[in-house]
């Protein structure tokens, strides 16, 4: 199966799909930071016709994430309404199946309700980051190892120039989740 996995630069989900045999990239604006040659280093929107599978979309939060609610009065015009466009684009690929992935965030209320919301903890971090899947032709993931531990480590993280990377980077017991479960073999 043909996966395309966007707007990862960490490399997690592409690498927990080609383990189980499939061909899977992964297309940012960044470089991938395991040095990759499975990694599309450009805006996603120039790959999303090349015959994929399936789509796993991690559009940036920065816009939209309720976590940052605070800051969207003080932010220039248009930024939020420009990052719901992209999520809408992504929704609407011509890919037979998608996942979008985002925190708790206003794509709820703009354009539509999660088809489900996971949990670190469910699938082996024993840790909290509520994380929403917006689903089209998927099953809503199940929980793969369910640990002890509730952990904010995400929201505890101290500031810093990379806090937002390490923040917004998916776990490899998600990644191995959704290959697993969307990925069939």
């Amino acid at each position: 199966m043909r996966v395309l996995v966007g707007c990862e630069f960490s490399g997690e989900v592409r690498r927990a799909f080609r383990a189980r045999g499939h061909e899977a990239w992964s297309c940012d604006l960044l470089p991938s930071e395991d040095g990759s040659p499975h990694h599309i280093q450009e805006d996603i929107r120039g790959v999303l016709l090349e015959g994929w599978h399936l789509l796993i979309a991690h559009p940036p939060c920065t816009h939209l994430a309720v976590s940052g609610a605070r800051w969207w009065a003080s932010k220039p015009p248009g930024l939020q309404s420009s990052a719901l466009d992209f999520v809408r684009l992504l929704l609407d690929a011509p890919i037979e199946r998608i996942a979008v992935e985002n925190p708790v965030s206003v794509i709820s209320t703009a354009i539509r309700k999660p088809d489900q919301i996971i949990q670190p903890w469910q699938h082996g971090h024993g840790e909290v980051k509520a994380t929403c899947l917006w689903l089209k032709n998927l099953p809503t993931i199940q929980p793969s190892n369910i640990v002890t531990g509730r952990a904010a480590r995400v929201h505890r993280m101290a500031p810093g120039p990379n806090r937002w990377k390490e923040r917004s980077r998916t776990l490899s017991g998600i990644a191995a989740a959704f290959a697993a479960q969307w990925g069939g073999k």
